[in-house]
């Protein structure tokens, strides 16, 4: 998480307004939906990594270590999509073709949407979000609630390390009995941690006069009409390359 915050609030294209980065995204990841994903997921992915690496200067190690977990949850379900199972004349089991086919499609347009949320999460902090999020008209409430889940997340991931830290010093995980203890002490000690922390935070906000929304000062971010049109004619470009790939041109 803390590298994922520090990526998107350092890279290049921070200070860009968030819907240069919004309509890229989501055209690629309409199309990864509605075009045959074998022809269009490669493309998807290869554009979503020269914007993410190459446009907003995110480590390539970065954008990889971002689609590992889905892509080892992918695999590891594909082979159960490309099986087929028979009770007709016994039990059965075998592999068909379309069954792979199925599993191959399936994993190459999940990894491609993914990419597409990985390129926004990678080069545009939360906060941004916030104010395309309320001219959306999402209630005032929801967007505080997800700001301060958000920085509450990263107090208690600091909390729990240094707690699980301590632990291990103490020889906490020597042994598998150990550590289902010291796990359980140490979830139960973060909970209650949780709720002083929260009590703290309402008793502070009705002192400042909380009613209901945070009000912060951001830096203006001018929507840039050429990057927008940039953004669009990659989509269209990504887009007629995998219609015309998928007609079986050249």
């Amino acid at each position: 998480m803390r590298a994922i915050d520090h990526y998107a609030w350092t890279n290049r294209w921070r200070d860009r307004h968030p819907a240069e980065k919004l309509l890229p995204a989501g055209g690629l990841l309409v199309l990864t939906l509605l075009l045959p994903p074998l022809t269009t997921g490669p493309l998807v992915l290869v554009g979503t990594a020269l914007a993410t690496v190459g446009g907003a200067g995110v480590p390539l190690r970065a954008f990889l270590a971002m689609l590992a977990a889905p892509a080892a949850f992918l695999l590891a379900g594909a082979p159960f999509l490309a099986m087929s199972i028979s009770f007709a004349d016994g039990f059965d089991l075998h592999f068909p073709a379309e069954g792979a086919r199925l599993a191959l499609s399936t994993t190459v347009r999940a990894l491609a949407a993914v990419s597409c949320l990985t390129f926004l999460t990678l080069t545009t902090p939360l906060v941004d979000w916030v104010p395309l999020l309320r001219r959306a008209g999402i209630p005032a409430s929801v967007i505080e609630l997800i700001l301060l889940m958000y920085r509450l997340i990263f107090v208690f991931a600091e909390r729990a390390l240094t707690g699980r830290r301590a632990q291990a010093a103490r020889l906490g995980y020597a042994r598998f009995d150990r550590g289902v203890r010291s796990a359980g002490l140490l979830a139960g000690n973060l909970f209650q941690r949780a709720l002083a922390q929260a009590r703290r935070l309402e008793i502070g906000l009705a002192a400042r006069g909380y009613t209901g929304e945070l009000r912060v000062l951001r830096p203006e971010q001018p929507l840039s009409w050429p990057r927008l049109a940039a953004g669009a004619a990659l989509v269209g470009l990504i887009g007629l390359l995998g219609g015309l790939l998928a007609r079986g041109w050249p």
